[in-house]
């Protein structure tokens, strides 16, 4: 099936580079750095054709990309000295800094080899809930559910409904449908006993515990004992924010600091807010954040860092680096600046 979006921006990102606009514009809209967005980094997934799949880099590409943009001027450093440069409006050249959601483990395993190789520091943005297996990876969990079964049932707010699961492009309709579904019909904090339910009603038994694909406790203990990386907040069960209460929103922002201190014995500085678009933080949340002291908090809105960012801390904009965009023509487009105002209806300066 095409994805008529991504073929839109593929098609935008080669006319901007086939007409040589990026490299022209970059000096003019490249602004003072980007942070980077990963989030797996692995030569091996378990399911390459996954509809996840797209969440995936390979540690070769990483490897590339960095060269690339250490020869292009650009100083890798923390989210640390990130935002002092930022503070400072851009003082000490172009940087980026390096970022990974969700802590999953072949961060560990795969991509820190290549942060080693290059001094690349990194921030991992973790959620005690995920890492404790009391929250789901639940786009993960539906794509298994779905890939085990030919046919669903499914019980909605207008009664109860069959899913068609019998063919591969039946399936990924029938991921499309579960994740509306389950992130705009079920409240946030029932989805974990409706994703429950749907296997229990489908004859199929969830695992428990945390998902193998992420760390150990251990593990994150370990990589936060390490001189390239510092372990972020990324809520406690990687909750939609904006579909919370004032009260179980302020929760999970405040209590992750909290855990992730008694579990690390160091209280994060920076937040990562879960989904990070449009539909997940606004105003309220950016206000909930920096009135909990994070020193910074990172969204998932496209776009490099300006100088006027020095005012939006809790409300950067990121560079994903993903499985759509594996190539590093595509990835020197959106560091030009020049794909920052077609991805926000114009804006330059990115927040929210």
């Amino acid at each position: 099936m095409i994805d008529g979006g991504e073929a839109i921006r593929k098609l935008a990102l080669n006319v901007a580079r086939y007409t040589g606009l990026a490299p022209l514009a970059k000096p003019f809209v490249g602004g003072i750095g980007a942070i980077l967005m990963l989030h797996r980094v692995t030569a091996t997934p378990e399911k390459p054709n996954s509809v996840n799949s797209h969440l995936n880099i390979a540690p070769g590409f990483l490897d590339t990309l960095i060269a690339d943009m250490k020869a292009g001027g650009y100083a890798f450093i923390g989210l640390d000295e990130a935002i002092e440069r930022i503070s400072s409006r851009g003082k000490g050249g172009q940087f980026a800094a390096i970022t990974a959601d969700d802590a999953y483990r072949d961060n560990m395993t795969e991509a820190l080899p290549v942060l080693e190789k290059h001094r690349a520091p990194i921030t991992i943005y973790a959620a005690p809930g995920l890492i404790d297996g009391t929250a789901y990876l639940w786009w993960d969990v539906i794509e298994d559910i779905v890939d085990r079964s030919s046919r669903l049932r499914l019980t909605t707010a207008n009664g109860p409904t069959v899913i068609d699961c019998s063919t591969q492009g039946r399936k990924i309709q029938a991921n499309a449908r579960l994740t509306a579904w389950l992130t705009l019909e079920v409240r946030e904090e029932e989805q974990g006993a409706a994703l429950r339910e749907l296997a229990r009603s489908n004859g199929i038994e969830l695992g428990t515990g945390r998902p193998g694909t992420l760390m150990s406790w251990d593990e994150i203990r370990a990589m936060a004992a390490h001189p390239l990386v510092t372990i972020g907040a990324h809520t406690i069960n990687h909750r939609n924010l904006k579909r919370l209460s004032e009260a179980d929103a302020q929760h999970e922002i405040d209590d992750v600091r909290r855990i992730l201190k008694e579990k690390l014995g160091r209280e994060p500085h920076h937040f990562a807010y879960p989904y990070g678009y449009a539909s997940a933080v606004g105003c309220r949340e950016v206000g909930f954040v920096r009135d909990a002291g994070y020193a910074s908090a990172v969204t998932t809105r496209h776009g490099v860092l300006r100088a006027e960012h020095a005012g939006f801390l809790h409300a950067l904009p990121r560079i994903s680096v993903n499985g759509r965009y594996q190539s590093v023509a595509h990835i020197r487009t959106m560091l030009s600046g020049l794909t920052t105002p077609l991805a926000n209806a114009g804006k330059m300066v990115v927040t929210i």
